[in-house]
């Protein structure tokens, strides 16, 4: 079922000053309206092996990204708060389940006991080479996507721990704060906040960037909404939801309330309105529509509400809307989706991220069922093959900007850590 439900409400008597149905309470308070959660098999095998697909993205980044090209597991474990793993798995343990990503070997320490090391594969390093690839040709893109999530906080600053939470959502690169912002600096500024973090500062207003995608796609609905700046959503729900007349009702007149762009001051909106409420559901349909792949962690999307300036409790329009949200409860966590981005667990429109992580998962399956039939080996005793393997990395990263761990192009980045 999707359609844009700002159709007839003269058929509810929404009109010509009928007080039956919604029309007197929409202009005042916060109708209350609840609507069921049904599951969704479909969109919850979108999110399935997220959290371990992303950990091994992160950790090809790590390992990519040192000078070696190699780490001791002890300093992988030292970046365990950027996985977000479960506490009671050795990162070792995960490491070792997908070998044809990663390739285990061991060296001698001071008192000549053996120390696991993990690097690339070469399969995995030619996927990483073409992923950078991607990330360089869609440098602008990737900007633009930081700005606009920039242009919706209040003070057009964000601290960079905050915006870490969402780089995987919205395709940035590992080391964005050193690879990307020094490279714009008539966009972004880092500067100290009050509580001693590092914040980002956005310098430019780009008006042509503070278009909403419901704006840009607004010639789809009908003229008079456009002309009277009623947009509505796309919506679309859960095979078997059975949703009744009264909310029905509601939801068609809710609809047809002024759209607000999520780029402008709304200030002067009593929070307590369904106006008000469709505000702020602009406001999500506009952040998810800044990730790459419509979706992002719940929590995520709380640790904005300062930022966004939204009122408590701001985060019940997913329960309230189940038809522009799904919230997935797959991973031991909680994931909103945009429905409207997905025909069944196809995205519509795809990023070419999405594609390369795809392949990501794809080795991470193989490897896990050839480690599982004892289809692979530890180690190589051809020094001349790890030799190539370091001459690999060494090259492919003089080509990209990419530091070492604990190097820095900026004094405020030189304590800073990440609170993934």
């Amino acid at each position: 079922m999707f359609r844009w439900l700002s159709g007839s409400a003269e058929a509810y008597g929404f009109l010509n000053g009928n007080p039956r149905g919604f029309n007197y309470q929409q202009k005042l308070n916060l109708v209350n309206v609840k609507l069921k959660w049904v599951k969704d098999k479909v969109l919850d095998a979108v999110i399935a092996g997220e959290r371990d697909l992303r950990a091994v993205c992160t950790l090809v980044s790590i390992i990519s990204s040192n000078p070696q090209c190699s780490v001791p597991v002890y300093h992988l474990s030292h970046c365990r708060g950027q996985l977000g793993l479960p506490h009671d798995l050795k990162i070792s343990t995960f490491v070792r389940r997908y070998p044809t990503i990663f390739y285990e070997f061991h060296v001698p320490d001071s008192g000549g006991t053996l120390v696991p090391c993990f690097r690339l594969s070469p399969e995995a390093l030619n996927l990483h080479q073409e992923e950078l690839n991607v990330l360089q040709h869609h440098r602008k893109d990737l900007v633009d996507r930081l700005c606009k999530l920039l242009m919706l906080t209040k003070e057009r600053t964000l601290p960079l721990q905050t915006i870490d939470q969402l780089k995987w959502d919205m395709g940035l690169p590992y080391g964005y704060e050193q690879s990307m912002i020094p490279h714009h600096p008539e966009l972004f500024s880092l500067f100290r906040l009050p509580d001693d973090r590092v914040g980002l500062r956005l310098l430019f207003w780009d008006d042509c960037l503070a278009v909403s995608e419901l704006q840009k796609n607004s010639g789809l609905q009908e003229k008079e909404n456009i002309k009277n700046g009623c947009l509505a959503f796309p919506v679309r729900f859960t095979r078997g939801f059975g949703l009744k007349r009264k909310c029905m009702q509601w939801l068609e007149e809710w609809q047809r309330l002024p759209y607000t762009s999520p780029y402008l001051d709304a200030s002067h909106l009593d929070p307590r309105t369904d106006k008000s409420e469709k505000r702020i559901v602009g406001v999500f349909h506009e952040l998810l529509h800044l990730t790459i792949q419509k979706k992002t962690e719940r929590k995520n999307m709380s640790n904005l509400r300062k930022p966004l300036d939204l009122p408590q409790k701001f985060t019940k329009v997913f329960e309230r809307h189940p038809g522009i949200f799904y919230i997935s409860k797959k991973s031991d966590t909680q994931t909103v989706v945009l429905r409207e981005a997905y025909d069944r667990q196809q995205l519509i429109q795809k990023h070419p991220l999405v594609d390369i992580r795809a392949r990501y998962s794809n080795m991470m399956q193989q490897g896990f069922l050839d480690r599982s039939r004892g289809l692979y080996k530890r180690g190589i005793s051809a020094g001349s093959e790890e030799d190539g393997l370091k001459s690999i990395c060494t090259n492919e990263f003089s080509d990209y900007d990419y530091k070492s761990e604990g190097e820095s192009e900026s004094h405020f980045l030189s304590d800073y850590e990440s609170d993934e």
